[in-house]
């Protein structure tokens, strides 16, 4: 064993009373960082400065795994009903999209066309005053049809 591995395990051991190595001073083994592991809470300014910055968390992703649009098969089309104030019926379609994940999207505009088995794109944007329903169909691509003009 080395002289230097040697002094280490002896400077840790200062403090047990046991006798047996920590974890962190068994030569070969990387230290494991004194926090955010630490049962105490926050970590010491010297920890803090020696470890650096801790990295943030990544970002959560949603239904459509961080894509802009996704792809999806209409299974069934629903009526939802708004939150308190709003009392219009909200058109909405169960949708299966290409990663496997099925999802209630909202359908804009007046009046459309979608059935079962339609092929849709999908965007990101939530509908406020529907709970729980994140994504929108987006009008005139691939199997549902634009608004339809006012006559």
């Amino acid at each position: 064993m080395p002289l230097r591995a040697l002094l280490r395990a002896a400077a840790s051991l200062r403090g047990c009373a046991t006798g047996a190595l920590p974890a962190a001073a068994v030569p070969g083994r990387r230290p494991v960082p004194p926090w955010p592991q630490q049962a105490g809470g926050m970590a010491t300014l010297n920890q803090m400065h020696r470890q650096g910055r801790p990295k943030p968390p990544p970002p959560k992703l949603g239904a459509t795994f961080g894509r802009p649009q996704i792809k999806g098969v209409v299974i069934k089309n629903l009526i939802r009903k708004p939150k308190k104030p709003n009392s219009a019926n909200r058109k909405c379609a169960r949708v299966r999209l290409s990663n496997g994940k099925e999802v209630v999207c909202f359908i804009p505009g007046e009046g459309h066309n979608l059935q079962e088995h339609h092929v849709v794109l999908v965007q990101g944007g939530r509908t406020q005053d529907l709970p729980g329903v994140k994504l929108t169909i987006v009008r005139g691509k691939y199997d549902c049809t634009h608004v339809q003009k006012k006559k």
